[in-house]
């Protein structure tokens, strides 16, 4: 599943290649200077200041610094001698924000209603303290605004520039199910944190939403009487119940529900119109928090008892983010393997297709705009990322910090079809690679699976110390597919595999690789496959289903959807995949589960986990592990200590890597592999 902040649950994965983590392999890109990142882009409401949290990726045995808050002065080509005096205001056009401490990390940047002012948190690290700061446009001035012991985060003004932010007050661990649980000792579930809309106010917060309620996301509504906010809500647990978060007003700590969806969809990115008489949102079939998807809907406010109406209904793309531009209502998709953006009206049309990833910073098409003006960070597989910004559809490069950067492969999107689905999927070659990784003129090929299943693999520049960076200097090509379930194609594609996990997801990669060896050098002889979260469940399920592969490495998977469903802390995910509990419906859970099959395992598989995964815990690993051992399989199971949905740690991190490749050395590379099997596993 899939950074709520970072995206990830179980499903979503949160592969090494996903945090890019560092470490000290050898780096994949020729880099003379560290990758600059940018994220969280907030354009002041006239368009003409921008705000980013920079960071750039560690390329050394230390961790990256924390980011720093960056203000940045617009260029307006219509306006010379306003361009000239802000820089002059400025004395330069981008600004570095002082914070109080060295290790404070800067979030959820937010510009006044007149623009004079940027909101912020900053938190002190490896601590629960929470600070809202306020710095002024020039970036001179910051004042403190709140101090807090707990969770904060979603800091937005409204309209009345009034500030609000979710907020978890004394919170047990920072939110999201990709984070490290909390120990599970003493009465269960005696205790759940609880996070609420609050204003903030000069003797503190004042909660806006029941106390019965953990608010995932809200945006304000412009109203008469009061702050009032429309978001999403779930009783009980927040890690578990956002699968069946309904839409809901807020208003003097009152809700009323709007909407609320079907089993087999969930909502997100809640976007008040400027006038506050419609609510729009995405909604679709979606396995992780902050990984949305689907189509776009908008629901009239004005009118009591009014159902969404679908604005992209039988739409073949993925709507991954909403934004108002200029009066008109912007959907960012995916079309793989493109980037679409347009205007979702009946006036003339407005529409941007581009080959490269056009977003916030995550890797899923985002926009933001404000005044005239809007930004996209422009990225590709072989482009780093920059900022561009501009009118919409004519944006101008604005950052030119990873100029220079270079890509040692090539990357090339390939489709092909699949029980009458168009597949598509993403192809990665080294451009030189090691002489004894050729063998008859082909070459090892490595099977990436994302995690989700509701997710795509994005033309994202790898970072160096990401999976499949290292992969690739260590010269193997990589297959990236985005098979039925994933986002791109509709919202039919993303439910294909519902009730069907593992099964058509399989036969679509195995016609992809089919398709690529009539085009590519690829050694039938030396297939391997790897994944995390659900791309470690499809490792696991591969290697019960077919002997293609030679070497495995299944990261944070899922073994047994049986046991799994009492074991995990997220079990609400998974009836609106399966259509059922597992307590109504086992057999639908046996079905996809790789120990129905365990004992046609041959394929020698490398096994690791956080020992605190709540998405996909530690048991399912030893579950698939010990029978691997029973059978006689070659194997081995790495649980690492204090870890989550994902390797957060740097030496953790950079262990599992380095087992990773030796294991794919081992298995692929060696010597010449001995048959497995009478056939190749193929399925046609």
């Amino acid at each position: 599943m899939s950074p709520a902040s970072l995206k990830w649950s179980c499903l979503l994965g949160t592969s090494l290649l996903s945090l890019g983590l560092s470490q000290g392999l050898a780096s994949s890109s020729a880099q003379a200077a560290p990758l600059h990142l940018y994220s969280a882009p907030a354009l002041s409401p006239d368009g003409h200041r921008l705000a980013t949290l920079d960071s750039i990726e560690a390329t050394g045995a230390e961790e990256a610094p924390p980011a720093r808050l960056v203000l940045r002065t617009l260029p307006d080509q219509r306006d010379e001698a306003r361009r000239e005096t802000a820089t002059q205001e400025t004395g330069n056009r981008d600004i570095t924000v002082t914070l109080p401490c060295e290790d404070c990390a800067p979030s959820s940047p937010s510009w006044s209603p007149d623009g004079t002012r940027l909101a912020f948190i900053v938190r002190h690290k490896n601590t629960q303290n929470r600070e809202v700061l306020s710095v002024t446009a020039d970036g001179k001035t910051v004042t403190s605004l709140l101090k807090f012991t707990g969770s904060l985060q979603n800091l937005r003004y409204g309209p009345d520039s009034q500030l609000a932010v979710l907020a978890i007050a004394n919170a047990r661990r920072d939110p999201g199910a990709l984070q490290a649980g909390a120990p599970e000792t003493g009465e269960i579930d005696a205790q759940e944190d609880e996070q609420r809309i609050a204003t903030i106010e000069k003797d503190g917060l004042h909660w806006q939403s029941p106390d019965t309620l953990y608010v995932y996301e809200y945006d304000w509504q412009k109203s008469g009487d009061g702050p009032a906010f429309v978001g999403t809500a779930a009783p009980g647990n927040g890690d578990a119940h956002w699968w069946s978060a309904h839409l809901s007003r807020f208003a003097k700590g009152h809700e009323q529900v709007l909407y609320t969806h079907p089993l087999s969809q969930q909502i997100g990115l809640p976007l008040v119109s400027p006038d506050g008489r419609t609510v729009s949102f995405v909604a679709g079939l979606m396995s992780d928090f902050g990984f949305f998807g689907g189509d776009a809907f908008q629901l009239d406010l004005t009118r009591a008892g009014a159902r969404p109406v679908n604005l992209t209904r039988n739409a073949k793309s993925t709507v991954t983010g909403l934004s108002w531009c200029q009066g008109r209502l912007i959907a960012s998709t995916i079309a793989s393997p493109k980037t679409i953006m347009q205007a979702l009206d009946t006036k003339s049309p407005l529409i941007v297709s581009s080959d490269d990833l056009l977003s916030d910073g995550s890797g899923e098409p985002r926009l933001v705009c404000a005044g005239d003006k809007s930004v996209v960070i422009r990225q590709s597989f072989t482009k780093p990322p920059e900022i561009w910004a501009g009118p919409f559809g004519s944006w101008q490069q604005l950052t030119h910090l990873n100029d220079g950067e270079t890509v040692p492969f090539t990357a090339s999107s390939i489709s092909w079809t699949s029980d009458g689905f168009q597949v598509q999927g993403w192809h990665l070659t080294p451009k030189t690679r090691p002489a004894a990784m050729t063998r008859n003129g082909k070459v090892p090929m490595i099977t990436m699976i994302h995690g989700g299943p509701s997710s795509a693999v994005t033309p994202r520049f790898l970072r160096a110390s990401g999976d499949a960076a290292v992969l690739l200097n260590a010269g193997y090509d990589l297959f990236m597919p985005n098979p039925r379930g994933s986002y791109g194609q509709g919202e039919a594609f993303t439910l294909a595999n519902r009730r069907d996990f593992g099964h058509g997801d399989l036969r679509d990669i195995h016609r992809g690789i089919d398709a690529l060896e009539k085009t590519a050098p690829i050694d039938e002889s030396r297939l391997g496959v790897t994944g995390y979260s659900y791309g470690g469940y499809m490792t696991m399920w591969i290697v019960t289903q077919t002997n293609r592969f030679r070497a495995a490495a299944a990261g944070g998977g899922i073994a047994n959807w049986q046991s799994y469903y009492g074991q995990n802390g997220i079990d609400a995910w998974m009836p609106p995949f399966f259509g059922a509990t597992v307590y109504d419906d086992p057999a639908i859970y046996a079905h996809s589960s790789p120990m129905t099959f365990i004992k046609q395992v041959r394929t020698p598989t490398f096994i690791y986990v956080g020992a605190n995964d709540v998405e996909c815990p530690p048991a399912q690993s030893l579950e698939f592990y010990h029978a691997l051992r029973a059978l006689g399989i070659p194997t081995s199971l790495v649980i690492y200590p204090g870890e989550g949905h994902g390797m957060r740690g740097h030496d953790h991190a950079v262990d599992a890597q380095k087992r990773m490749l030796a294991w794919f050395g081992r298995y692929l590379n060696a010597a010449p592999p001995t048959a497995m099997s009478s056939g190749s596993g193929k399925t046609n």
